[in-house]
């Protein structure tokens, strides 16, 4: 068979039927009868889960979600949301092209990725791939579960 052929027909991320089975499986757990912003910060909770979940424990930023997932619960019973708007400064942009330097680029970026504070630059690179390829499926999954709904 054609290289390029098999390439085409493997699933790039064999990991998102376990996604979708605990992000369903999850969702079906949601009570209908709760508030607006109950429902949301679940989604997104379960959202995250799923994702850590199928990505496996050997990668540290889904161990870092999952365990920042776990902390979060216990305080979200306490936690009162007030909504307030602040006015935001508009910053001006330096005419150089380089203000941004290296080391302060890798600084947003461990910042980005959960648990990627401690990490050097290879394996900074190797989580931030890892991270954004179970991100594009969580995307893609919930897309065609928007569609299969609207249908």
């Amino acid at each position: 068979m054609d290289t390029s052929k098999s390439s085409l027909l493997a699933n790039p991320n064999p990991n998102e039927p376990t996604m979708a089975f605990h992000f369903t499986t999850a969702l079906a757990n949601i009570n209908a009868s709760s508030s607006h912003s109950l429902r949301c910060r679940r989604i997104r909770c379960a959202a995250y889960a799923s994702m850590a979940v199928a990505a496996g424990p050997g990668r540290a930023w889904s161990r870092a979600l999952l365990g920042r997932l776990l902390r979060d619960r216990g305080r979200a019973k306490t936690r009162i949301r007030i909504n307030i708007r602040l006015p935001r400064r508009r910053r001006r942009r330096s005419t150089r092209a380089s203000s941004a330097s290296a080391s302060s680029r890798l600084e947003i970026l461990r910042n980005l990725v959960p648990g990627g504070g401690d990490l050097d630059l290879c394996c900074l690179l190797e989580e931030s791939a890892s991270y954004i390829q179970c991100l594009t499926t969580q995307v893609t999954l919930m897309q065609s579960i928007v569609d299969s709904i609207s249908m």
